[in-house]
């Protein structure tokens, strides 16, 4: 079908507990560091797209500080945990429609604070609820963690899912965080660990729940023409969708059976002339293990309600025949939202992973999920045009 674009830069920063750095600093290096690892210099960009992530301490002022002028593409890019993929894929759209030749890609957050608690940074940026809003707070509804817990609930009582299929999910992703020297949590865990851990938000689980972290990744988009004469293996994006189903409270509703990975992931298929069979990896959007497994389900890795039976296979992790989040996610890896996926499939599909190195990344598909199963986004990443 012919490739839309490539990720010819990749910028990264310390991930973690670092302190003491704003969102704006993170998100400065993560460009800078993005520009020389594709070989290009600053001024070489002529778009940026910007996402703050939790705690909305970047926004396009970063234009400014990085000296970039007379942009021809600039905006704040805000569609929560899918925001990479629907940047990468405005840059895409941008760059061929002439509108612009480079596009900078960049998310950064720093919602950790010593002595401070997440969840009290988190509740400080809660949007104010007024009469009907403060309905499902009141019978303690409150937050993403709470509506994904409801949506796994759900889930198990429509197919049978069960918190062991969960664990599951959480030991493969472990099993690849323990290969990556960027991952937060590299000790080994079992699924015996896992449901010994304390229950945050029944049915999940300590490690059912994604890590929090601060820094900032950034990614250089550009034409895969003049990719192909920078410094870095040529990653081409061969497919990209979006769907936003903003599921309504409804029994009659399909939140938490299926995702918005069932429509983008039809659209980034089409696009790219592929099949789920072509895949040979993918980087899902994990912030929770049953985002990881109803995603799987619905970009046809295996059959509805089959998705714990998926992960205790052994198919996804090292060795297995679709390996899944490969640098661990943000269950183990580390939470830089939807730039976590994108990040990790640029290494697999240039053969810069290191130990967790896949054997075969000519197609590795990425997905990116925000709010509460209310935006989706798809991509799929090539090695040749």
């Amino acid at each position: 079908m012919g490739a839309k674009g490539a990720v010819a830069g990749l910028g990264m920063t310390q991930m973690g507990k670092v302190y003491g750095r704003s969102a704006e600093d993170f998100a400065d290096e993560a460009v800078t560091k993005a520009c020389l690892d594709a070989g290009l210099r600053l001024s070489d960009v002529d778009g940026l797209l910007v996402n703050a992530g939790a705690m909305r301490g970047v926004n396009l002022r970063l234009s400014k500080r990085l000296g970039l002028g007379d942009l021809r593409l600039a905006a704040d890019v805000q569609a929560f945990g899918s925001s990479a993929g629907v940047m990468v894929q405005t840059a895409c759209l941008a760059i061929a429609a002439g509108a612009a030749e480079t596009v900078a890609c960049v998310f950064a957050d720093n919602p950790l604070s010593e002595g401070v608690s997440t969840g009290a940074k988190y509740a400080g940026k809660a949007d104010e609820l007024t009469g009907l809003g403060d309905m499902p707070v009141a019978v303690g509804l409150r937050g993403a963690l709470a509506g994904y817990a409801m949506a796994a609930r759900r889930h198990m009582a429509t197919y049978g899912t069960t918190s062991l299929d969960l664990a599951e999910v959480a030991v493969s992703a472990r099993s690849w965080a323990e290969l990556s020297p960027h991952a937060q949590m590299r000790k080994p865990m079992s699924v015996d660990d896992h449901q010994s851990s304390r229950m945050i938000s029944d049915p999940f689980h300590l490690f059912d729940c994604c890590l929090v972290s601060n820094g900032a990744i950034a990614v250089i988009v550009t034409s895969v023409e003049r990719a192909r004469d920078l410094a870095q293996p040529l990653v081409t994006i061969e497919g990209m969708g979006q769907s936003h189903p903003d599921y309504p409270m409804d029994r009659r509703s399909r939140f938490g059976l299926t995702t918005g990975a069932l429509e983008s992931g039809r659209q980034a298929y089409q696009m790219a002339g592929v099949t789920p069979e072509d895949i040979d990896l993918a980087e899902l959007y994990d912030c929770f293990t049953f985002t990881t497994l109803v995603s799987a389900e619905d970009y046809g890795f295996c059959e509805k309600g089959a998705g714990g039976d998926f992960f205790r296979s052994g198919a996804t992790g090292p060795g297995g025949r679709l390996p899944i989040n490969t640098g661990g996610g943000h269950l183990s890896g580390y939470y830089m939202w939807g730039m976590t996926p994108l990040s990790e499939a640029v290494m697999q599909v240039r053969g810069q992973a290191g130990d967790r190195q896949v054997e075969r990344h000519d197609l590795a598909l990425v997905s990116g999920n925000g709010g509460t199963f209310d935006d989706h986004s798809t991509l799929i990443l090539g090695d040749a045009a």
